[in-house]
């Protein structure tokens, strides 16, 4: 019997690169849903999926994302990231699965000077992070679980910084980008192949526990590095210029620093993480 993994949220970044991965990972029979196959707000719905399909592993890539949204959307945002979230642990317990659930670097308060490690106390500056805190929390109420943060999910599906960033360039003359914010973009490829390649060694040691990874790309940037490389490797006439946070105001507070220390992903599971510039010249490819 093949293990049975079902992922939420088919239609986002991550959903979408899943999905295209798929084919590469034949030993695992995978169900895709979004919210009108499954909906994980409802906790009965939920059961019955997991009672149903066997699942064996949910990746939970569903999530609510509209981080400056979430300050006026305050119900919305926790039924997405928190009881939504609970549903399936809760599920994946009752039924013998193990869920991989993913959260942000916006539960840490920004103010740290070296990478995060996973054991940083947690101290959200938005509503949003708050949101995916509870959730975190829903998720490692059970050991076997797994929480993978990550920061500045970018791909060729959905709304991210790069899509903005391209189509912004095509349309102005010149970009101004905030300079005093720093972190790691994460190419949505490489954080499913990262989770897939996860749930291949739990497979083989089930009894593995779960806990909190962190997951990026390699190096260190700020928005307006990211934006300045996007309009290198597109080759964008746009002139980018380097602004402070003050000087583009927003509804949710952004962490200043977002860096993730990888150490632990990386020697718990064997990956080899690619470089946020090797990855941005792959998705351009």
């Amino acid at each position: 019997m093949k293990p049975v993994i079902l992922v939420t949220g088919k239609n986002g970044q991550l959903g979408n690169e899943l999905q295209q991965l798929a084919a590469s990972f034949p030993f695992f029979m995978f169900i895709f849903t979004d919210r009108t196959s499954l909906d994980i707000t409802d906790e009965t719905a939920v059961n019955l999926f997991f009672q149903m399909k066997k699942i064996d592993y949910c990746i939970n890539a569903a999530a609510y994302t509209a981080v400056d949204k979430a300050e006026s959307e305050k119900e919305a945002a926790l039924l997405v990231n928190q009881q939504a979230v609970a549903n399936l642990s809760n599920a994946c317990a009752h039924f013998g699965a193990r869920l991989l659930h993913v959260s942000t670097d916006y539960v840490f308060d920004g103010t740290a000077s070296e990478p995060y490690s996973e054991d940083h106390p947690v101290s959200p500056v938005n509503f949003y992070g708050e949101t995916k805190l509870k959730g975190e929390m829903a998720a490692l109420k059970y050991p076997l679980n797994v929480v993978v943060r990550t920061s500045w999910v970018y791909s060729k599906f959905g709304n991210n910084f790069v899509k903005t960033m391209l189509r912004l360039m095509g349309e102005k003359d010149s970009l101004n980008v905030v300079s005093d914010q720093v972190g790691s973009p994460t190419y949505a490829y490489d954080l499913a192949k990262a989770l897939l390649s996860m749930i291949e060694v739990f497979v083989k040691d089930p009894t593995k526990a779960g806990g909190v990874y962190h997951y990026s790309n390699e190096g260190v940037i700020s928005w307006y590095d990211f934006a300045v490389a996007i309009k290198e490797i597109a080759g964008k006439e746009c002139n980018v210029s380097a602004i402070p946070t003050t000087a583009y105001p927003t509804p949710a507070r952004r962490p200043a620093y977002s860096v993730l220390d990888k150490s632990k992903i990386i020697a718990d599971f064997s990956l080899q993480i690619p470089a946020w510039r090797e990855s941005l010249m792959q998705f351009f490819q």
